[in-house]
């Protein structure tokens, strides 16, 4: 089973730079211990950069090239800004917030969410992150995260707000949300309920968003293990999916563990309200907090 736990999983560019460097050392028909030789670089830290454990620097990179006798500009070019890419990428938004995302293993679903473009997710109890609206996202940390002070929560509620940005402008991600009713009945506050519909039925007036509600009367489905996450990436970057266990959370990027968990959404999808219905579901169940 390819599962990693509390995992800082690489960025789409290491991902792709890892590829790269071992598809370049193997056409050079070097060894480890050969390169490690010549670039004077330990062997350790050279296999922890094929397999996307760790980055590098331009100037390593550019030994690298040189030992692989990489000439052509264009592709020492290519993969160099790979490189940057990456490193811009450990310099996230959330960087002023670090303390507090340490301390939740947040720091790993972040990383990669913030390369994805599709996301298909799966939730049982709550409105997703991106969409939830900031009492909603207040009062479900706050309750949820018990062991934070109030300055922490209010933190994570600052990150999540800040995540939705990856849901507008010309890069926009698709987001396919298939929500168990349960999301809604749950919600005690009418104030915060009333405030999350409104928000959820103007997002899903965006073309990237796509919002399905799994009913209760779809009765027990493939989904009863709990939520889940899909998570696409530009090609040649495959699929993962990521699973929230409280401080023991997991991602799987094994080609078994994701053809399982897209046929599971597939199904979810099929037995949830279409986006039509949904709307007009959650418009009453709007209705029905109001009155």
């Amino acid at each position: 089973m390819a599962w990693k736990r509390n995992p800082a999983p690489p960025s789409v560019y290491r991902r792709q730079l890892s590829a790269r460097f071992k598809e370049l050392r193997s056409q050079a028909g070097l060894t480890l211990t050969e390169v490690s030789a010549i670039v004077e670089v330990s062997q350790g830290s050279l296999s922890r950069i094929e397999t996307g454990d760790r980055g590098t620097t331009p100037v390593l990179a550019k030994a690298l090239l040189d030992c692989y006798g990489i000439t052509d500009p264009a592709a020492r070019e290519d993969v160099l800004d790979l490189v940057r890419a990456d490193a811009a990428q450990r310099q996230p938004w959330w960087k002023k917030y670090s303390a507090v995302i340490n301390t939740t293993k947040y720091g790993g679903y972040l990383a990669l969410e913030s390369s994805a473009d599709s996301l298909r997710t799966y939730e049982t109890e709550l409105v997703p992150g991106l969409l939830q609206t900031e009492e909603y996202a207040r009062q479900v940390i706050g309750n949820m995260r018990f062991d934070l002070d109030p300055h922490q929560v209010e933190a994570l509620v600052q990150v999540r707000m800040g995540r939705r940005e990856l849901l507008a402008g010309d890069n926009a991600i698709k987001l396919w949300a298939v929500i168990d009713e349960a999301a809604f009945r749950r919600v005690p506050d009418p104030a915060v309920l009333d405030g999350q519909l409104e928000h959820l039925l103007q997002m899903m007036t965006e073309t990237n968003i796509t919002v399905q509600l799994l009913p209760f009367s779809a009765g027990f489905h493939p989904g009863l293990d709990g939520p889940f996450v899909l998570m696409g990436f530009p090609d040649p970057n495959p699929e993962v999916v990521w699973m929230e266990n409280g401080p023991n959370s997991v991602y799987f990027e094994g080609v078994e563990e994701v053809t399982h968990y897209t046929e599971v959404f597939d199904h979810l999808r099929a037995r949830a309200l279409g986006p039509p219905e949904t709307h007009a579901y959650l418009t009453s169940m709007l209705k029905e907090n109001r009155t």
